[in-house]
């Protein structure tokens, strides 16, 4: 798969304690098509937290799909978008 069809997403990392790994958490909103209500979905994914992009906990980062690292992990950090306070 080339590398610009790869999913982007935009979120925030909720834990490091894993070695090498980061969990972040995704939020989407939708409308609900049938009662027109905001709806707010969140969704953890497990990232590759290593080398020069280090995140820590209440970092806002953008991941990108990548191929399987290991039994949970499939995507990677691309960029750090803001540091936590």
């Amino acid at each position: 798969m080339k590398r610009n069809q790869r999913k982007q997403l935009i979120g925030t990392v909720v834990s490091t304690k894993n070695a090498k790994t980061a969990t972040v958490k995704v939020t989407s909103r939708f409308k609900h098509p049938l009662y027109h209500k905001s709806v707010i979905r969140h969704k953890k994914y497990h990232v590759h937290n290593f080398g020069e992009l280090v995140a820590n906990d209440g970092d806002r980062v953008q991941i990108i799909e990548t191929r399987p690292l290991s039994a949970l992990k499939r995507w990677r950090i691309v960029k750090i978008i803001e540091r936590a306070k």
